[in-house]
């Protein structure tokens, strides 16, 4: 009796690891194009992880155990190709960051610990580079964050920013760095995208401003 339950439980299950097993077939697939298309030399790994829900404590695995991990809450929210890249992209490049400096990126490390706000823009940016290279549409990183990540009141005593200033951050990279992109939008009639037009249209009127003046060296406070 308890061998059938066993292979009855089995059979259940076999859809269930069938859509785990394609899911991490895919992230494998998007995660090695942009190694290998930037020729990232340092070894990252991906693993999918269903159940498990991402916060402070196992986001350390990135900088420690040099593994992109797509957790379960957030790979829900993915549509498509550039999105996963999006999400990968920025988590590659924290972890790239971790290999360099004293004892194989110790001090990188604790730098990145140290001062998360500033790397979180600069790994945002990083993503949006990784992914021009590798054949994607940066703007899907704005359509996935404008998706996952919520906007708290303030980030003053937060080791975050607030989710509008990071998404200006990557509007102006691919605004100044990828501006065909723009051009030629081709999220224009998406609704997460439109959304993100919606919600940040002082930081992008301050852009124009800083564009219009020249003023191209100019470090814009997003709200």
């Amino acid at each position: 009796m308890k061998k059938i339950l066993i292979l009855i439980f089995a059979f259940l299950m076999l859809p269930v690891f069938a859509i785990e097993n394609e899911i991490q077939t895919r992230i494998d697939r998007v995660g090695t194009n942009i190694l290998n298309s930037n020729k990232i030399e340092s070894r990252v790994i991906f693993v999918y992880d269903e159940n498990q829900k991402e916060n402070l404590l196992n986001s350390t695995n990135t900088l420690t155990k040099r593994q992109v991990i797509v957790y379960g809450n957030k790979y829900k929210n993915i549509q498509s190709d550039d999105e996963l890249a999006g999400y990968l992209s920025r988590e590659i490049a924290s972890a790239v960051r971790s290999y360099d400096g004293i004892g194989n990126g110790w001090l990188s490390s604790v730098k990145i610990k140290a001062a998360p706000k500033k790397y979180e823009l600069v790994f945002d940016k990083l993503a949006v580079d990784y992914m021009v290279k590798a054949g994607y549409n940066p703007l899907g990183l704005i359509v996935f964050i404008n998706k996952t990540c919520p906007q708290t009141r303030q980030d003053k005593i937060s080791n975050k920013n607030l989710t509008s200033k990071r998404l200006a951050h990557i509007y102006e990279r691919i605004y100044f760095n990828y501006p065909s992109f723009i051009v030629n939008n081709t999220y224009l009639e998406n609704e997460y995208y439109q959304n993100f037009l919606l919600t940040s249209q002082n930081n992008r009127r301050m852009l124009e401003e800083k564009v219009m003046n020249k003023n191209f060296k100019q470090e814009l406070k997003y709200e």
